[in-house]
């Protein structure tokens, strides 16, 4: 769901061509547009001596193509998952195979919660990374470095990756250039993404490279926003419960009168994931033993 930032937004992709965006990063934009990808995803390259693809992207035949065809002769040698959505890190089984390189990412989906059974439909189950990356750890190669920070919220196994040569991040769905994220429980997690979000404002990179959208600079600005708007919808909850409005889907219309109807589902979602988040901080009950989509809510 979009919302409004007080900064100006630059896009540019191209499709099926090879961006070279800095001299260490390259980036080729999947094909998949949508309500929730924008142009597509954006699979990046890293290095040249040996070389590292994040998020190699849907399982889309025309994309993974490219990715062979342009890379060709390269030494691809790791393959970096930020999350297991379907649009990030299905292509990473055929490209391993092709490539002979390791995957690496946090875990399976589902991965950071404590069960694994209790996840949200739509998530890449078939992937497992050869090499479980935690928060802090670092992955090395002849000509990078990268950090990988765990960021849970969006999924309870999002990774961001800082390239320390550079001084900048890829920060997958965790942050986005055109829109919010979608937190979608129970693997998604408000409280976790508003702390994972706020773990950003203390690091130092300079430039974000999200999987959908163009780069963002001003990081820490954007970040804050992304934390006021969080908090706003809060409010916004707050303010239907005080009307007598304590239904998700009565709330969805007025909360998001400006969003595709479309896309109300996945925002009840994310409503859903504030309303959560109000439950445990003792703000708002609900008429069931725990949270549900369908629940009735009152203030306390």
């Amino acid at each position: 769901m979009a919302i409004k930032i007080p900064f100006k937004l630059e896009h540019n992709f191209e499709y099926a061509k090879l961006e070279k965006l800095t001299p260490l990063v390259r980036r080729v934009t999947a094909r998949n547009p949508s309500g929730f990808t924008f142009h597509g995803t954006g699979t990046y390259i890293i290095g040249r001596e040996e070389v590292a693809v994040i998020d190699p992207g849907p399982l889309l035949e025309e994309h993974i193509a490219a990715l062979k065809n342009l890379l060709q002769g390269e030494n691809i040698t790791r393959i970096l998952i930020t999350h297991t959505h379907m649009d990030h890190s299905p292509a990473a089984a055929p490209l391993k195979n092709f490539w002979s390189a390791k995957t690496y990412g946090f875990g399976p989906h589902g991965g950071g919660v404590a069960n694994r059974q209790n996840t949200e439909a739509g998530g890449d189950t078939d992937f497992i990374p050869d090499v479980e990356c935690k928060d802090g750890t670092i992955i090395s190669a002849s000509d990078w470095n990268i950090e990988c920070i765990h960021t849970p919220g969006h999924t309870s196994n999002h990774l961001c990756f800082a390239l320390l040569e550079e001084n900048s991040m890829f920060t997958g769905d965790h942050v986005m250039g055109w829109s919010t994220s979608v937190i979608g429980p129970p693997d998604g997690n408000m409280t976790d993404y508003i702390n994972s979000l706020e773990k950003l404002l203390i690091r130092k990179e300079s430039t974000y490279w999200p999987t959908h959208g163009s780069s963002i600079e001003n990081v820490h600005e954007f970040v804050t926003a992304f934390i006021d708007h969080r908090l706003e919808r809060e409010k916004q909850i707050l303010t239907c419960l005080k009307r007598g409005i304590n239904i998700i889907s009565d709330m969805v219309p007025i909360m998001y009168a400006e969003t595709d109807p479309s896309l109300h589902p996945a925002a009840a979602r994310s409503a859903f994931a504030a309303i959560i988040r109000l439950v445990e901080t003792g703000r708002v009950s609900c008429d069931a033993t725990e949270p549900k989509i369908n629940a009735k809510y009152s203030l306390r």
